[in-house]
Formats: C-alpha cells, sequence, structure tokens
C-alpha cells in the first residue's frame, strides 16, 4: 500500500477526531476555512479517499482508522 500525502492523513485524522453529529461536509469545509486547500482540491481529496477506500460513506473503514492513528501519533512527535 502506498503512502498517503500529508494532506489525506490530515483529512483523515479530522474525520476520526470530529464531534458527534459533523457530517463530512462539516470536516470539509473546517479544513477549506484553515487554508489547507480550497473547496474544490478538498471535494477531489475526499473522493480520492473515498475510492481508496479509506472513506466508506461518511465514515473511516478500518484501513482509514489505521492510517487516521498513524498520522496522529506521527503529528504528535
Amino acid at each position: 500500500m502506498e503512502e498517503l500525502d500529508i494532506i489525506k492523513r490530515v483529512f483523515l485524522l479530522a474525520v476520526a477526531k470530529r464531534e458527534e453529529g459533523e457530517s463530512m461536509k462539516d470536516v470539509l469545509e473546517t479544513l477549506v476555512n484553515t487554508g489547507m486547500f480550497d473547496l474544490k482540491e478538498g471535494k477531489q481529496v475526499l473522493k480520492e479517499l473515498r475510492d481508496s477506500k479509506h472513506i466508506v460513506g461518511e465514515n473511516l473503514s478500518m484501513t482509514g482508522a489505521i492510517e487516521a492513528d498513524k498520522a496522529e501519533k506521527e503529528f504528535k512527535q
């Protein structure tokens, strides 16, 4: 499996850390508001994460959850 780039890892981590009741759209808008990417780029990243099965529906897959956990540990170093 190829290494995910930093933007995808941050996106997965944001999904993992979202508050109860927050939608995928809310997470996307939050990341856009941080300046990480514009809305068009963010939608493309979300599509790629769904295509790679890191995100299924509105939730992380097991693979996505593992990658989000790895990202969190990396960022805490």
